[in-house]
């Protein structure tokens, strides 16, 4: 977790509530099964999150590099 996250509301796309069915009701004894639509949901997700990782990755090493020697 972030600790922006904890400030901060949560963009729309991450989370759709009337689609989150993690929270059993009662009298509901088995686990939920995931659809191709929410598979093919988490997968977009994650390849979301793999490319806000690497370009937050290549502001660091841009932040965090040495100078450039000026050419003599």
């Amino acid at each position: 977790m972030i600790l922006n996250e904890l400030y901060q509301t949560p963009a729309d796309q991450y989370q759709d509530v009337a689609q989150d069915n993690t929270q059993p009701q009662l009298g509901q004894l088995r686990k939920t099964k995931l659809t191709l639509k929410q598979i093919n949901k988490l997968r977009r997700l994650n390849d979301v999150r793999t490319y806000e990782f690497d370009q937050r990755i290549k502001n660091v090493k841009k932040q965090y590099s040495p100078p450039a020697e000026p050419a003599m």
